[in-house]
């Protein structure tokens, strides 16, 4: 009876580690140009915030995970069709696309914000953007922000693939400005080479109609995996990982404030 017992255990281990090896690895979906929050090693590796995140929260899982490079205009209609499962790159959670896909709660919040030559003076009427050529990245929650609310006030709003080209164009003097996630804005231009003579001007922007409530992670309409990363998210913050991850990029609270 002990050897049928011994044998049985064996063979459920056996079958057990069968399944994991056959379990399909989780596909994320990521646009790594965008330090901090996600850009490429000199050695073609992937690092930042988002990717730490990812990581922690596969971790947290239990799950083995993969990461899918993708342009952030093309990173929903990766998830629809299957080639990634969800999609973790600084991703607004928005009504207009929950329409598409259902997010998570908040991983992290930060204000939008206008960089321009330093000493440009920009109201909280933004009158003073008439005539201006204002960059933005196509398929970004910042690209409706700024065609309804800038260019409403007289701004030209110059869509681009990459943020990185809008830096390159800013600096170059081919275009005034550019709007994005303030944190963005200043580790991957205002504290390079490049950003040295521009600065912040203007208001912060958080209004929830164009930036939603927060960062999230998106994943398939009706997917069950919503409420595992969920899940995976209060875990990494209860145990001081998230913290850890943050402490490593921001010298501030990136979560922002608890959901009343």
């Amino acid at each position: 009876m002990k050897k049928l017992a011994l044998l049985g255990a064996l063979a459920l281990s056996v079958f057990s580690l069968a399944a994991l090896a056959d379990e399909k690895p989780l596909k994320i979906g990521i646009e790594a140009a965008y330090p901090p929050f996600a850009s490429k090693a000199p050695d073609g590796s992937i690092v930042g915030f988002d990717y730490d995140i990812g990581n922690a929260l596969c971790e947290e899982m239990k799950v083995k995970c993969t990461w899918v490079e993708q342009e952030f205009d093309g990173l929903i209609p990766a998830l629809k069709v299957r080639k990634i499962d969800a999609i973790l790159s600084s991703m607004s959670i928005t009504d207009d696309r929950k329409k598409s896909v259902d997010f998570t709660g908040k991983y992290y919040l930060t204000p939008a914000r206008l960089v321009m030559k330093e000493g440009t003076a920009v109201s909280d009427s933004l009158t003073e953007l008439k005539g201006k050529k204002i960059g933005v990245q196509r398929g970004s929650i910042h690209d409706r922000f700024a065609k309804e609310v800038l260019g409403a006030q007289g701004a030209t709003i110059v869509p681009y693939g990459t943020q990185n080209e809008i830096y390159l164009d800013v600096a170059a003097g081919r275009l005034d400005g550019t709007v994005a996630d303030a944190t963005l804005l200043e580790d991957g231009f205002l504290k390079t080479d490049a950003g040295k003579g521009f600065a912040f001007v203007g208001p912060a922007f958080t209004d929830a109609k164009y930036f939603g409530d927060g960062i999230g992670i998106a994943v398939r309409k009706g997917d069950a995996l919503k409420d595992k990363i969920n899940a995976a998210i209060a875990g990494i913050r209860a145990n001081g990982k998230y913290k850890q991850i943050q402490d490593k990029y921001f010298n501030f609270d990136i979560y922002g404030p608890e959901a009343k």
